[in-house]
C-alpha cells in the first residue's frame, strides 16, 4: 500500500510537560505513556497502545474491564468521567491503595 506510513503504537510526539520515563501525558486527542525521560516541549517516543501501568488516583478502586479515564491536573488515571478523557480500559482489578492501574490503551481519547 503507498499511503501506509507506520503502526502507530508508538508515536513521536512533542511532550506538553517535564515526564520521566513510564508517565502518561495527553497531547491533543492522543494519550501516551513517554518512553524515556523528556523535557517539556521535547520531542519523543510514546506508548500509545498495549497494556501499561499507570498511577492511579489514591484511594480509588478500579474494577477489571472499567473504563479508565486520564486526570490531565493530577496526570493520573480515575474512574471518573467529567473533563476526564477515557484512555483505556482496566485489565485488571486494583484496590483504593494500590498505586497503580494496569490500563489496555486505545491510543486516542474520547
Amino acid at each position: 500500500m503507498r499511503n501506509y506510513v507506520q503502526p502507530g503504537k508508538t508515536l513521536t510526539l512533542t511532550a506538553p510537560y517535564a515526564l520521566t520515563s513510564g508517565q502518561g501525558a495527553l497531547v491533543g486527542a492522543i494519550f501516551g505513556v513517554a518512553k524515556t525521560d523528556l523535557a517539556s516541549g521535547a520531542s519523543g517516543e510514546f506508548q500509545t497502545e498495549d497494556v501499561i501501568d499507570l498511577t492511579k488516583a489514591a484511594g480509588v478502586a478500579i474494577t477489571q474491564g472499567a473504563l479508565v479515564y486520564w486526570d490531565n491536573a493530577a496526570r493520573n488515571v480515575t474512574t471518573t468521567a467529567g473533563s476526564n478523557k477515557v484512555i483505556g480500559a482496566a485489565t485488571q482489578a486494583a484496590a483504593g491503595a494500590d498505586p497503580t492501574a494496569r490500563v489496555k490503551l486505545t491510543g486516542q481519547v474520547s
